[in-house]
């Protein structure tokens, strides 16, 4: 999550990185968020009827969902992802809603 996080610092004026988290309790997530999102770029939320999941069809984490402007789905992907890939997907991303 390091590297998410100093991407969303980055990208900060260009993209929102959002990271809705379920199966836990808020003081729990507040907790784990405070210990991984440092640059207070993410925004965060406890799923706990996990509608996000079910309307993006995630049945695990981690996972990524890039959202263009227009709110389509643009890629989406379970597990991890180094940060030359993320930079590289955010880009495109960048480049198709711009």
């Amino acid at each position: 999550m390091p590297v998410v996080d100093a991407l969303a610092a980055e990208y900060a004026d260009e993209v929102d990185f959002v990271a809705p988290a379920w199966k836990s309790d808020f003081e729990a997530t507040q907790a784990r968020a405070n210990e991984l999102f440092l640059s207070g770029r993410i925004q965060w939320g406890l799923d706990e009827q996990e509608r996000i999941f079910e309307l993006y069809g995630v049945p695990y984490q981690p996972v990524t969902v890039l959202i263009a402007s227009d709110q389509t789905v643009v890629e989406a992907w379970a597990g991890l992802r180094g940060e030359d890939e993320l930079r590289a997907a955010i880009d495109d991303l960048i480049a198709l809603s711009g």
